[in-house]
């Protein structure tokens, strides 16, 4: 019981409005040390309240210790706005009988406002580290009393795409503050994560990472072989329209993928929405809250929607495309089955996925249930030969005999290539003039 874990009673009364009684196992293992002002590290699956782990200790630590001229104290960094204003709504919430204030700062709302929101100084930021670096830069907010720094999906945030943003941000961060990285994919600490935190203590309740099998066993997992792009949009228009739901998310490894098959899908009159990092934020909002209200139930989206998006009533995950690795399929198929309920995530895979299917199932230490639609069975039914590890085996083909002519076009081909080559190299060499040689001089 929450009860049982001192906290500051303007939570507890949140708490309560909340109906939150019982902490989750994730919460039962973050808040103790947390509350003691440890660094961690985080490793739980989607749906498992890590939210709420790392946001009560640290509204905890802002209310018990308080300084209310030390300016920011608490930084949440995140790397989606739609994350972000998650996390911002559940913040508000519990410090709602609270005098603390946060605010949410990311790319695609107006930079002004932001700076009238920065001042002054609001307790807690929650933000997305590409524009909180931008206001970092122009002094509009400085972390140099920081008390708390929660990176959240932080095996995102610290690879190469946002690894040097966040690095920058901390170093303007207060040395000695607590540290805590979170995420339901966090595979040890290595890299740019071993530099921000002090003598840490590693939680970890997502046994993927614990050399045993993915403890998702409400969400069915099940494959659908498929010919091509075009037999693949048949199959997602027969499961949309027949398979038993309440939303769908339907996810692709591309932006321009994830367009055309809302297209597709809008056009068979389906509510459909789309969302990927190409749309500007306001767009974004919108179809995430039609989502909310019901008014669209199925989304296309690129990856941008798998970390961490906490949606009531998605039910199933379709993977039109296999993702490239098993922790971004762990990511999407968290978005359904979440708080115990019961969940569905079905993987279309083509002859040139069927690798990358087997890498995902050796990941997740499990065998995916192989499905067929009866009005619509594939006739790909799996490679030829297999490996003992159950990848494809690659036959080897031996390079046509070109006929003379074609043989004489080749050769055609090298020489032109070769005399570009030579033109370029002697036109090179010709500017190559020396100092002496580039100057006019007297005449001896």
């Amino acid at each position: 019981m929450f009860s049982q874990i001192t906290l500051h009673r303007l939570l507890s009364k949140a708490l309560a409005d909340l109906k939150f009684h019982t902490p989750t196992p994730v919460q039962e293992e973050v808040l103790p040390l947390a509350l003691d002002g440890i660094d961690l590290t985080v490793n739980a699956e989607t749906g498992s309240g890590k939210t709420v782990a790392y946001l009560l200790p640290t509204l905890h630590q802002l209310l018990a210790q308080s300084n209310p001229d030390a300016g920011t104290r608490a930084l949440i960094l995140l790397p989606t706005r739609e994350l972000a204003l998650q996390v911002y709504g559940a913040c508000n919430a519990l410090a709602k009988h609270t005098n603390l204030k946060s605010e949410l700062i990311c790319g695609g709302d107006d930079y002004e406002a932001q700076v009238e929101a920065l001042d002054p100084a609001p307790q807690i930021i929650i933000a997305t580290p590409g524009r909180l670096l931008k206001h970092i830069s122009k002094s509009n907010t400085d972390l140099f009393k920081l008390d708390v720094l929660v990176i959240d999906e932080a095996d995102r945030m610290l690879d190469m795409g946002f690894s040097d943003d966040v690095l920058e941000i901390v170093s303007h961060c207060n040395s000695g503050r607590q540290t805590l990285l979170v995420s339901a994919t966090l595979k040890g600490i290595h890299g740019p994560a071993s530099q921000i935190l002090k003598n840490p203590e590693h939680i970890s309740l997502n046994r993927i990472n614990d050399e045993e099998s993915v403890s998702q066993e409400n969400i069915v997992q099940q494959v659908i072989l498929a010919d091509n792009t075009f037999h693949k949009q048949t199959l997602t228009l027969k499961l949309l329209r027949f398979e038993n739901y309440d939303k769908a998310i339907v996810f692709t490894n591309s932006k321009t993928k994830a367009d055309r098959l809302s297209s597709y899908l809008m056009h068979k009159h389906l509510r459909v929405g789309v969302l990927h990092g190409d749309l500007d934020a306001e767009r974004r909002l919108k179809v995430m809250e039609l989502l909310r209200q019901g008014k669209i139930n199925v989304l296309v989206a690129s990856d941008l929607a798998a970390r961490g998006l906490d949606i009531p009533g998605v039910d199933m995950v379709i993977n039109f495309e296999m993702p490239k690795r098993g922790d971004i399929y762990v990511h999407r198929i968290g978005r359904t089955g979440r708080a115990g309920n019961e969940g569905m995530a079905i993987s279309l895979v083509s002859s040139l996925e069927w690798n990358l299917m087997i890498s995902v199932e050796r990941y997740l230490k499990r065998k995916f249930e192989r499905r067929e639609i009866p009005s619509a069975v594939a006739t790909y039914t799996g490679p030829a030969r297999v490996k003992s590890s159950g990848k494809a085996a690659g036959t080897s083909r031996k390079k046509a005999k070109l006929t003379s002519g074609q043989r004489a076009k080749k050769k055609k081909r090298q020489d032109k290539k070769r005399r570009k080559q030579n033109i370029k190299r002697n036109a090179s060499k010709s500017t190559a003039i020396s100092p002496s040689e580039s100057k006019p001089g007297k005449s001896e």
